[in-house]
């Protein structure tokens, strides 16, 4: 292992398979031209104007030659003006009034009760009618790619959101109301509002965590100590709660997209204080926010400075005992990864892997995928290229425009209109300290796993050797979340396509985040389990949701239940960071990386 103080990382190991692909050979304007595409890139927030406009052309090619499909859409857009008709004259006549078109269901913009009365009721139906019609003109037609079908709905999805009714203050009941009350007050404390989140968009600062959500203090705050440290990540080992522990340590990798104490957030929810108190030692990767200065970091970086240090250094403080290894989102992924590597080159650490959320086929990902495409990619690459990393606002704007109707246009609404402060939780404060993403690692990510998707195809080498993830034999435990628009738990669930051992899938309510934030006695919580044994017959999905029954509540126990039946005795805890020389000079729990901005 290498020594406590920071060492240097190099990028000479090379990923193989993981890289991007190779370029054509150097042409003499090259340079030239990818300035030009970044700084196009920054113009356009890092969306590719090609992929916009290939999706479009793509989809209006095929109408113009679907006649039956033009005849379809005049004869709904004619039915839909004449459900309106019969609407607005039902509301003028003052009888009763049967809205001809419902929302959504995640769609929560109309549900104040003024959206019910006149005219702001037809407004509100006008715009549900052309929503309506623009989701069965965008519907998937013979001949057009999915994915630009599928483009075309969620670009046009974001183009209505702009001017939907309830976004404009006189046509918005709820802001006419709030501002008949409070005679004008909340409009100028919604302007102030708008003068500094624009004054904070053009600097870019990082505004201070509000008081009772300081990391190290109210979040991040189970104690522990960092116990090793090198230039990627720090190591962070938790104080253990009682005097025997499992004998078999945890050891979590979250995804470096994320600070990592999402798992470690208030300690009333901190999954990290829940295993300690289950009697488990339990360590902790946090990654360094990387700078421009660390543009060449690879994902083998990520992998043998990342995660198989960590393998070492806690197999050093934990002697002689094999670990429960953990990975969170594409943590989870490297994990994957990693666990094939080591058994395939006969290295049997591990005592088992638990996937949080995590994808191993990017084949069915989710909303994201719609950003992703050879033109997209290649955007992206060039504005990294410029910068040296994909910085935080770039990262959050894509997961922002996933859910437009409530992380901009609604908070907007309630900042700017109603005047009202956002107010923090433990999750939205993590939500907001971002991180940044170093330019190679990150596309060789987007490149090799998203795009590609060679992992699960067979393309996917580390050291000259195809990974295989049927290689990995040691028992694993995997959680998808129901409405995670990230990591959609069918895409989570096919890990039992690519891998033949002892598996446990369990499928829990909630998203990508909230739903791993699932602690014990918090309300409205379910989750599914099964098991499947080594070698097993393959089952797919909606057959395995069908037979599996709902269960009330948590599934953390059901987690510490299973890590204990695949641990073997009880003993002492062993000494933080193995009483080895310089662990005292290190600081203590949450450590110096997670503060970096």
């Amino acid at each position: 292992m290498t020594e406590l103080s920071p060492d240097k990382l190099t990028s000479d190991d090379q990923a193989s398979a993981s890289e991007p692909r190779q370029q054509a050979p150097g042409h003499p304007y090259e340079k030239l031209d990818r300035a030009m595409r970044a700084a196009l890139a920054r113009a356009t927030a890092g969306v590719s104007p090609h992929s916009i406009m290939a999706t479009w052309l793509d989809w209006a090619l095929h109408l113009s030659r679907s006649p039956g499909r033009q005849i379809e859409l005049s004869e709904r857009a004619a039915r839909d003006a004449v459900k309106l008709w019969i609407y607005a004259s039902e509301l003028a006549a003052g009888t009763e009034a049967i809205p001809p078109f419902e929302t959504r269901a995640q769609d929560h913009r109309f549900s104040a009760p003024g959206w019910q009365k006149a005219p702001f009721s037809f407004w509100q139906q006008a715009f549900l009618s052309t929503q309506d019609w623009w989701q069965a003109a965008t519907d998937q037609m013979p001949g057009i790619a999915p994915r630009d079908a599928e483009r075309a709905q969620f670009q046009i999805r974001q183009a209505l959101d702009l001017i939907s009714p309830s976004n404009f203050p006189w046509s918005n009941p709820e802001i006419i109301s709030r501002t008949i009350q409070a005679r004008g007050k909340n409009l100028v404390e919604g302007s102030a509002h708008f003068l500094e989140d624009v004054a904070h968009t053009a600097t870019q600062g990082r505004e201070p965590a509000p008081e009772g959500y300081q990391v190290g203090k109210d979040l991040a705050a189970t104690p522990g100590r960092v116990v090793f440290r090198n230039t990627l990540f720090e190591l962070i080992q938790y104080t253990p709660t009682s005097k025997k522990v499992h004998a078999e340590p945890i050891l979590f990798v979250p995804a470096w997209i994320m600070k990592y104490y999402v798992l470690d957030l208030s300690p009333e929810n901190s999954m990290v204080r829940y295993l300690v108190d289950q009697g488990f030692t339990v360590f902790m990767v946090s990654w360094i926010n990387p700078t421009a200065d660390q543009a060449d970091l690879s994902l083998e970086d990520y992998r043998l400075k990342g995660i198989m240090a960590a393998i070492d250094a806690v197999e050093k403080i934990v002697q002689g005992q094999k670990i429960h290894a953990n990975g969170y989102c594409l943590g989870g992924t490297l994990l994957a990864i990693a666990a094939a590597v080591m058994q395939r080159d006969g290295d049997d650490r591990l005592a088992s892997v638990t996937l949080m959320a995590a994808q191993v086929d990017f084949a069915e990902a989710g909303e994201l995928l719609l950003f992703i495409d050879d033109s997209q990619v290649a955007f992206v690459e060039d504005l990294m290229w410029l910068q040296g990393c994909l910085d935080r606002p770039q990262m959050t704007r894509t997961f922002t425009t996933i859910r437009a109707e409530d992380l901009i246009y609604a908070r907007a609404v309630r900042r700017y209109f109603l005047g009202e402060d956002d107010l923090p939780t433990d999750l939205t404060v993590w939500n907001n300290d971002t991180t940044r993403m170093p330019a190679r690692m990150h596309s060789e990510y987007l490149r090799g796993l998203f795009l590609e998707n060679r992992l699960s195809a067979g393309r996917f080498a580390v050291e000259g050797r195809v990974v295989a993830l049927k290689d990995i034999r040691v028992p694993m435990f995997v959680v998808g979340t129901e409405s995670d628009h990230i990591a959609p738990w069918r895409s989570v669930y096919k890990i039992r396509l690519f891998t033949d051992g002892e598996l446990s899938f369990v499928l829990t309510n909630g998203g990508h985040n909230g739903g791993i934030l699932s602690e014990p006695g918090h309300k409205h919580r379910h989750y599914r389990q099964g098991h499947r044994a080594a070698d097993a017959l393959y089952t797919p999905p909606d057959e395995w949701l069908e037979t599996s029954e709902v269960q009330q509540g948590s599934w953390w126990p059901a987690m510490a239940d299973w890590l204990k039946d695949h641990s073997t005795d009880e003993t002492t805890p062993p000494p933080m960071g193995g009483k080895r020389r310089g662990v005292d000079k290190l600081p203590r729990a949450p450590g110096s990386y997670v503060h970096q901005t």
